[in-house]
């Protein structure tokens, strides 16, 4: 089995030699070196509306890695949820969103630390503020699922240990034209979020966080949707 995968990181800069300990502790899975293996998606990561960018190649070779794939069915949309909630900073000013907090964390939290690599989706955009918006019981848990699948949204690798940073191997660059990719990014958010305000008109009798606190729901219950990428 081929355990050599390869990897892009859509940057404003080149980076030839991803380092370990850098970056943002506040990104969300922590801590860690964020790829994806999709080139359109790293270049439109990488672009604004106002300059070019770089999408970085690489090889990983995964072997002996351990892997935390949160978007396999061993995991639930609210695991993933309160993996955000341990590390980005979210809106919590709302009783509701403060028990929210808590509850997830204690009941869905996943120790990533505790592996190499991390796949899961990237929160960006209007995906964070649909997290938001369930924390703060403004959509159930089926709508958070559904809006996780708008605008086919990518899914990320994060490079987590000091021990597969090891394992990273530089390849070159392609360059993201902010003309192409910015265009493309707008198009993809703002189909998302064109589809996400559909999707509140519809009638939704299904759980929202009030309910999953108050009936001590957990991650067995089969009626919390299972976060499996498409």
């Amino acid at each position: 089995m081929d355990t050599l995968i390869s990897l892009y990181h859509g940057s404003e800069h080149i980076i030839e030699a991803p380092t370990f300990g850098a970056g943002k502790k506040n990104n969300d899975f922590g801590l860690a070196f964020y790829c994806t293996e999709s080139l359109d998606l790293a270049k439109e990561w990488a672009v604004s509306s106002l300059r070019d960018g770089f999408a970085n190649k690489y090889t990983l070779d995964t072997e002996y890695l351990k892997v935390l794939n949160l978007n396999s069915s061993d995991y639930s949309i609210l695991n993933w949820i309160a993996v955000l909630l341990e590390h980005r900073v979210f809106s919590i000013s709302t009783p509701v969103a403060r028990r929210a907090k808590k509850y997830l964390i204690d009941n869905f939290g996943v120790n990533v630390n505790a592996y190499d690599i991390i796949t899961g989706y990237r929160a960006d955009d209007s995906y964070f503020d649909y997290a938001e918006s369930f924390i703060n019981n403004g959509i159930s848990v089926e709508q958070l699922a559904k809006a996780m699948r708008l605008g086919k949204l990518g899914e990320q690798i994060a490079i987590k240990s000091q021990y597969a940073f090891s394992k990273i191997k530089y390849e070159g660059f392609d360059v993201a034209e902010k003309d192409i990719y910015y265009v493309k990014r707008k198009s993809r958010d703002d189909d998302a979020n064109r589809t996400f305000l559909e999707m509140l008109e519809e009638d939704d009798d299904g759980l929202y966080i009030r309910d999953i606190i108050r009936g001590g729901i957990t991650n067995e219950d089969s009626r919390i949707p299972r976060n499996t990428f498409e």
